[in-house]
């Protein structure tokens, strides 16, 4: 459907006037008849010119027909008529790319130092009369449009002005609902397995795609090895996992790297016979080309606001499987994750597909939740409630993962640093040493500890800070500890609404000894009662462990060493966000928690004095200050909202939209993984660079939180705000009148109107 009409920022100035013809899709803007004819000619031909100039979009009525060049003073003069141009697509773009990349990375930004001014012929003088189009942003935008252009076989276009003068807002939130997203959309089947099979974390010298496919699922490992033969040019490798993965297992596999194979459905196909098709699923973009953990759960949210209900699903039904077949939701779908999680956020991302869930189909959502309830209490369970994550001291757990040796998604030299000492006194290169020690020629316990901290670093989604260094897997942090809270309410929650208080599952062993299996074949009946016990207790020990009164904040817990730790993390915010601070806690976190973390560009991930130092020999880490992550914001976001600090919410929500925002406007519409908040860049000196930010005339995908992030912070933004944020408004001009005379209810009421119905429709509790 087209959008109504609204108005847009002239290079983020004046307003103009914009058609909903101009603001629909790439596919339906440019597959409809919206083009001139490559065959077409300038004469004087005495036929009527092309019926584009007449009807909007319209093709012209000959491919053959020549244009007849129109006198001066021709329709487009007037005023009210939106200005569309006339233009050659691959000529115009070598033109501005010519005159205006001046650093040669194809693309428009602030950075160039051409004239940004660029002339064009309107469509109405069969481009006789010109316009300037001028600015970075609208100069970009016209690169941008030029490459869909060429994506749908277009020589010659018929471009509404609108598309080069639009709302950044708008069109940032357009880009993502109709494009990033499809980009960014995977299957592990016979039509997709070439590109998720791509893995450019692969450093092996085996580069053949390979599946590894779980024990037991035999229809699905003959689909593929049917694939293999069918597609021959694929030279796809076709592997069985054992039934017990253990991590010298996956040690052993590392040179043979391959995805993992995920949910299938059965359909009938074009012949008539059944057949398997995958599940489809989103990945974040770049060098992360699978399923990552924490990172679905995000761009879930950003789905479900965008309408993309069985997208979000299927991630849900995805992360089922892998705890029914592998054990645990991965670190990501690939065969050296294997031993690896990621932050739990199952039960919520199930709830929120769940109401969505058409009511027609009672019956079926409700089998539906069942299973994806069973998996989490599994996960819950087997995953964080055993020992080594488990911690039967403080009765609270830890991220930790059971692999051997180096991680070898890394970069080549990224552990160069610490192998080189070792190294050394071997009179070894550090390649040689690396070598020796993951195939256990040389051992090395000091090292095992070190990468033992290191991969639970990893599991925990925060890799790296130094806030987790060389200590991760002896942490009980408090953002696992909120997130398992979260969880253990949710079941109960579920249990008691939509269960009729008791839910019976298998009995999985775990340290949690009101559920030690008795028998392998014994059931247990699940009632709300014990869950809401269970999150009770644990609140009281993250109270007693994690929270600092003096400082007003929560903080991690040394379990090792028995001490609280130092480092002040925004991470103290997920406790709001779960429910699990209460209202006094609260209250002190968001005096003397928040003025710590809150910045230019959102929130910041830690505090600079707790960063520490930082020298050549102890650089920079990207999740420590002064880096700001998109599941930070959002956590954050819903969490002042939970707790009635409206005002905080809209303000830190600007601050974080207003750097994306900037960041789209200024560099050729670069959406990337990660920012300095600080600074405010987008190109920080940091361990892994920034994900998101190599593209050639127009990004293809953004970044999957990131993404998510802009479409769920548009829900906080009233009408005044979105208006500041399309002007690219510094937070400081906008929010420096409003800190002195709002009025903010702890009921959660505000002197300004409360969000739009899309984010309390997306946070709203359960339905009964």
């Amino acid at each position: 459907m087209a959008e109504r009409p609204t108005t847009a920022k002239s290079a983020i100035g004046r307003t103009s006037p914009i058609h909903s013809s101009t603001v629909v899709s790439a596919n339906e803007y440019y597959s409809n008849a919206n083009y001139v004819s490559r065959h077409r000619t300038l004469g004087n031909s005495n036929k009527s010119t092309s019926t584009s100039q007449s009807t909007p979009g319209a093709p012209l009525a000959d491919s053959g027909l020549k244009y007849r060049r129109q006198r001066r003073g021709s329709h487009d003069a007037k005023a009210f008529k939106p200005r569309r141009f006339l233009i050659d697509v691959e000529e115009t773009q070598r033109l501005i790319l010519e005159q205006e990349d001046t650093d040669g990375d194809f693309q428009i930004t602030v950075n160039d130092m051409g004239p940004k001014v660029i002339t064009l012929g309107t469509a109405d003088s069969a481009g006789f009369n010109k316009h300037d189009v001028r600015g970075t942003y609208m100069l970009s935008n016209l690169l941008q449009e030029l490459s869909l252009a060429q994506d749908y076989g277009r020589k010659y276009v018929v471009l509404d002005e609108g598309r080069l003068n639009e709302n950044p807002v708008d069109r940032l939130s357009r880009m993502i609902r109709h494009h990033f997203w499809d980009g960014l959309t995977r299957r592990i089947d016979a039509e997709g397995l070439e590109v998720i099979a791509n893995d450019p974390k692969n450093r092996s010298k085996n580069t053949a795609p390979r599946i590894y496919v779980p024990f037991g699922e035999r229809e699905v490992l003959e689909y593929y090895q049917q694939v293999r033969v069918q597609k021959p040019q694929l030279h796809l490798d076709v592997e069985q996992l054992p039934r017990e993965i253990t991590p010298e297992y996956v040690q052993s596999i590392n040179e043979k790297p391959g995805i993992l194979a995920l949910a299938m459905t059965k359909f009938v196909d074009e012949e008539g016979g059944e057949t398997l098709k995958g599940v489809p699923f989103v990945v974040p973009g770049g060098r992360f080309n699978e399923m990552y953990g924490w990172d679905s759960y995000f761009e879930s949210l950003g789905l479900l606001v965008d309408g993309r209900l069985e997208l979000a699903k299927g991630m849900v039904d995805n992360f089922v499987y892998e705890i029914q077949h592998y054990g645990k939701i991965l670190n990501a779908n690939r065969s050296y994750y294997l031993t690896r999680t990621q932050p739990p956020f199952l039960t919520d991302m199930m709830l929120k597909v769940y109401d969505r869930l058409p009511h027609s189909l009672e019956i079926e959502n409700k089998q539906w939740l069942a299973v994806t309830l069973t998996a989490a209490i599994k996960e819950y369970f087997t995953v964080w409630m055993s020992e080594p994550r488990y911690d039967s001291a403080t009765g609270l757990s830890r991220y930790y993962s059971e692999g051997i040796g180096m991680p070898p998604e890394t970069e080549a030299t990224h552990f160069d640093h610490v192998i080189k000492p070792f190294a050394d006194a071997k009179g070894l290169s550090i390649e040689e040493y690396s070598h020796k020690y993951n195939t256990a020629k040389i051992l090395e316990p000091k090292l095992d500890t070190y990468f033992k901290h290191d991969r639970a670093v990893r599991e925990s989604g925060h890799d790296t800070t130094y806030r987790l260094d060389n200590c991760c897997a002896d942490i009980a942090t408090v953002d696992l500890n909120a997130l398992l809270y979260k969880y253990e309410i949710d079941i109960a929650e579920m249990i008691q609404i939509h269960f009729e208080d008791s839910f019976e599952t298998s009995s999985f062993a775990s340290y949690d000894n009101n559920t030690l299996s008795k028998g392998p074949s014994q059931s247990v009946a699940h009632s709300s009662a014990e869950w809401f016990e269970r999150a009770r207790v644990r609140q009281g020990r993250i109270n007693q462990y994690c929270w600092n009164e003096e400082r007003g904040m929560y903080f991690d817990y040394d379990t090792r060493l028995q001490i609280m730790g130092v480092y002040e993390s925004v991470t103290t915010f997920y406790t709001m966000w779960a429910g699990c601070a209460d209202r006094e806690k609260a209250e002190r976190m968001m005096t003397t928690a928040l003025p710590l973390f809150e910045v230019t560009g959102g929130l910041v991930s830690g505090t600079e004095s707790s960063k520490g130092l930082i020298t050549l020999s102890r650089p920079n880490r990207q999740w420590d200050f002064p880096f700001g992550w998109a599941p930070h914001q959002i956590l954050a976001w819903i969490g002042f909202e939970k707790y009635g600090y409206m005002e905080e919410a809209k303000r830190t929500c600007y601050r974080w939209l207003y750097t994306i925002t900037k960041s789209f406007v200024d560099f050729n519409g670069c959406v990337p993984e990660k920012f300095d908040v600080v600074s405010m860049t987008h190109k920080v000196e940091v361990e892994y660079g920034n994900v998101g930010v190599d593209f050639k005339f127009i990004p293809r995908e953004g970044f999957g939180w990131m993404n998510a992030s802009f479409q769920v912070g548009l829900g906080y933004m009233d009408r005044r705000l979105r208006r500041a944020l399309g002007a690219v408004m510094e937070p400081s001009k906008v929010f420096d009148c409003d800190v002195k005379v709002a009025v903010i209810s702890k009921a959660g009421e505000s002197a300004e109107e409360q969000p739009p119905d899309v984010t309390t429709h997306l946070f709203r509790p359960h339905r009964a």
